[in-house]
Order: C-alpha cells, then sequence, then structure tokens
C-alpha cells in the first residue's frame, strides 16, 4: 500500500489519474476511503491523491493527537509534492479537512496554485464544540457505520482521539487561524450549504474569511448539508471545475 513516511509515522494516501497535482484533505473523522466519487471526478483532469491525516484511515494511530494536527496535515502536503516530484499542487478539503487546506495555503505559498475549502469555519464557539462531542456520546447507527468504513474496527480509538483535540482547541479559544488568513496569496474558493446542520453561521463565517483573502470566491447554496461536497456533489463539482478553469485560464493554459 502507498504511505508517507512522516515522523516515524506512516500516512496513507490514495492516487488516481494523471496531470497537475490535487491533494485532498479529509474531515476529522473521515478518511480518504469516504472520497471515491471526487477522487473520480478529479481525476479526469488532475492527478489526485486522497490523503489519510495522522492517525486516521489506515495511516498510524496515535493515541493523542498534537495540538498542531491540522498544521501537520499541511506538512504532510509539503512533503508529498515532494515526494512525487513537483513544484506545485492544488488543495481541497471538507470540514477538518478545509481548515488543513487553508493551513497549507498560509505555510506554503510558493507551493500552492490554488484552494478549495468546502464546509468549514475559522472559529467555532465552546457550545458550538459541545453540541458536537454531545453527538457522539449515543452515536446514530449510521454514523458508527461511517467510523467503521473510514476507520476500520478500531474506530472508536480514533474519535475519542479527535474528540480530546477538539476539547483542548475550545479550551484555547477555538480559532484555527487568528490573523493568518490575509497572509494567502492564492486563489481561494470556499463552498457551502447554508443548510449546514453541524455549522449554523456559516454563511457569516465564509464571507468573513473572504474580506480576509484578496483572491477569494465564495459558492453558497441553500440545498445540501454537512459537507456540501458530499450532499450536493453536483453543484459542488461544478463550482470546483469553473474556479479551476479561471485560475489554469489565467496561468495561460488548458485545464478542461
Amino acid at each position: 500500500m502507498p504511505f508517507l513516511y512522516r515522523r516515524n509515522h506512516r500516512l496513507y494516501y490514495r492516487e488516481q489519474g494523471e496531470g497537475p497535482l490535487l491533494i485532498i484533505f479529509p474531515g476529522n473523522t473521515a478518511s480518504s476511503v469516504c472520497y471515491t466519487r471526487e477522487m473520480n471526478h478529479f481525476s479526469q483532469y488532475f492527478h489526485t491523491i486522497a490523503l489519510d491525516l495522522p492517525g486516521t484511515g489506515k495511516s498510524d494511530r496515535m493515541e493523542t493527537w498534537p495540538d498542531t494536527w491540522w498544521e501537520d496535515g499541511a506538512h504532510a502536503a509539503a512533503e508529498l509534492v515532494e515526494h512525487f516530484g513537483e513544484q506545485t499542487c492544488f488543495v481541497m478539503g471538507s470540514s477538518g479537512g478545509g481548515i488543513c487546506a487553508l493551513m497549507t495555503a498560509i505555510l506554503y505559498p510558493d507551493l500552492v496554485i490554488a484552494a478549495v475549502a468546502d464546509s468549514c469555519v475559522p472559529k467555532q464557539s465552546p457550545e458550538q464544540i459541545r453540541n458536537i462531542l454531545m453527538d457522539r456520546e449515543e452515536p446514530s447507527d449510521a454514523l458508527i457505520s461511517f467510523w467503521k468504513y473510514a476507520h476500520g474496527p478500531d474506530w472508536q480509538q480514533v474519535i475519542r482521539a479527535d474528540s480530546d483535540l477538539l476539547r483542548r482547541f475550545s479550551d484555547r479559544g477555538g480559532d484555527w487561524f487568528s490573523k493568518g488568513l490575509s497572509e494567502i496569496c492564492c486563489p481561494v474558493l470556499f463552498t457551502a450549504s447554508l443548510g449546514d446542520s453541524l455549522l449554523p453561521d456559516i454563511g457569516t463565517q465564509v464571507f468573513d474569511m473572504s474580506r480576509q483573502i484578496r483572491r477569494s470566491h465564495i459558492f453558497l447554496i441553500r440545498e445540501g448539508d454537512h459537507p456540501l461536497m458530499w450532499t450536493c456533489p453536483e453543484d459542488f463539482r461544478c463550482a470546483c471545475n469553473s474556479f479551476f478553469e479561471s485560475v489554469w485560464v489565467s496561468a495561460g493554459a488548458v485545464l478542461f
């Protein structure tokens, strides 16, 4: 199986297609296997990589996820670019993976051509995080099936480690970026559903993020839920295709 070796940990990734490099970051409790449909679509145009973030999917487990977990995802993406002998990449992520995509654009401005951040916000209140964690105390059968599919028989360890990370994140103020978003220089597409049941104030927060990034674009619709990528896949893909094409045309090349 394909692994990236980083800090004595193996990070698993899935690979499909040819062309410019596109790295997909899963959400916190998801994994690369959950993004098969996205890989099938975007691999028509990109060399598409879906990464199992540290401690998730088929990557090596960690008893405790570090407070730098989202930043570590960005660093892993940079190492993947080097691993494949590339100089640049596109990045995409949903929910917590969208945070990783934006982190990559902040930390590696010369590496990222463009970023798509789906169904994510720059900060979460303690109340929102408490609600997320409360839902995990008695998860539905459908949610348990999803976690088993994403991580395998030890899914409970993954969810426990992520929950502990979110608690510590809340204690630190629940803000991922502070003023870091203004440092992003590449084009960014924000996508979300205004009906997102997990992030009820997502529309306001998306506009707040967009105002901090000079070359930002927004795609918001009333349909769907969390994340938009999965709940309204055709709308999401059309928005991304248009965004990527505009980025590519501005660079004087043809992608689609």
